[in-house]
């Protein structure tokens, strides 16, 4: 054998060997899928309240608007909240940001009398700032993301209920429908699309009529617009791009990650500044679609969105997830609130379901991952 034949055959040995190159089965290409408890949960939560809530409207037009509505609220957040736990980082401020960009929007409008336009850049601005500020303290002290977003969160919430106090002597503030009538940016968070086709659809005896003649769902929510679009753009570019692998690797493991040249520091402040965008995106639509802020809008919301983060398959530790799985987690939690009003069921056993599941998709991606990496 020649020299350069031993070569060849010593290198295809060893890259038989190599367990990067093993070829993997489709069942275990499936269960390191993150989003794969997602997907079964959702398909069993339809099942339930297919069976149970048959016949009670659920599953009419207008009562999967009311989940679709309810699923859209969540993921919008549940995309940035996944996106940063990938990351290894956690947003507890969402929920809070929340109410305050909604006062954001609603006092300088109401009480200042700024263009509704206007009010809407102010508050995005804002929450830009204190997202980055958030994360800038993160990186530049070492403390963990959990203590730095409980202040925010606390300061936040004070500063929600004391400029409203103080302004209006009110903790809510109500007017918006009228400010923003006829603007784009009330149609921009709380129009629809698709009104001709619901039209058409209920003319044809194919969806409902309300009692005054129109029809059972006049269009699409912007809100849903919205969450798509967020949700689209986060998977490509945790998939596609290589900002998604810096993403990976910042929440994989951070040290290593700077050692090859991955920007931790300015990838994590980006996703900071991307929660507080989707948590201002959700408080635009819902002053908008109410016609109202209030200071204790988004209460508890930070946990939602992380709940659907983790039933989506993100673990606590960073470094793995989906915003596939996070989308399907936001829709487990619409199917399922709505679903118990729906069936009659007291609301008190939404949280507990809540919690339930929390738990079991810890336990069932922590068993998941373990299998897939050969029991380590």
């Amino acid at each position: 054998m020649t020299e350069t034949s031993r070569i060849e055959s010593t290198a295809a040995i060893g890259a038989a060997r190599d367990e990067r190159l093993r070829q993997q089965s489709g069942l275990r290409r499936l269960l390191s899928r993150p989003e794969l408890g997602a997907f079964a949960g959702a398909v069993l939560v339809f099942i339930f309240f297919g069976i149970t809530a048959h016949g009670t409207g659920m599953f009419a037009a207008d009562g999967v608007l009311n989940w679709t509505t309810v699923s859209a609220y969540l993921m919008v957040i549940a995309v940035g909240a996944a996106l940063l736990m990938i990351a290894g980082e956690f947003d507890l401020s969402v929920g809070s940001m929340i109410g305050f960009a909604g006062m954001m929007i609603a006092l300088p409008t109401i009480v200042f009398h700024w263009p509704v336009t206007l009010s809407v850049i102010f508050a995005f601005a804002g929450a830009l700032a204190i997202g980055f500020i958030n994360g800038l303290i993160v990186i530049r002290t070492g403390l963990p993301s959990f203590i730095v977003t409980l202040a925010s969160l606390y300061i936040l919430r004070g500063l929600t209920l004391a400029l409203s106090i103080l302004f209006t002597n009110r903790t809510i503030v109500v007017g918006m429908k009228e400010a923003a009538e006829g603007t784009f940016v009330g149609f921009l968070f709380s129009g629809t699309i698709g009104d001709p086709l619901f039209t058409w659809l209920a003319d044809n005896d194919i969806i409902g009529r309300l009692p005054n003649g129109d029809p059972s769902v006049r269009g699409i929510p912007m809100v849903v617009v919205w969450a798509l679009f967020i949700a689209l753009v986060g998977h490509i570019v945790l998939a596609r791009t290589k900002v998604g692998n810096w993403i990976f690797a910042s929440g994989g493991d951070a040290n290593a990650a700077r050692n090859v040249g991955v920007p931790v520091g300015a990838v994590k402040i980006s996703l900071f500044m991307l929660t507080a965008f989707c948590a201002t995106v959700f408080a635009a639509c819902q002053v908008f679609e109410f016609g109202s802020a209030a200071s204790d809008r988004g209460l508890l919301k930070e946990f939602e969105a992380i709940i659907a983060a983790v039933i989506g398959g993100c673990l606590l530790t960073g470094g793995y997830g989906s915003v596939i799985g996070a989308c399907l987690g936001a829709l487990i939690f619409g199917v399922v609130q709505m679903g118990i009003l729906f069936t009659g069921v007291p609301n008190d056993w939404f949280r507990v379901f809540l919690g339930g599941m929390l738990l079991i998709a810890v336990l069932f991606n922590n068993l998941i991952r373990r299998r897939v990496v050969g029991g380590r």
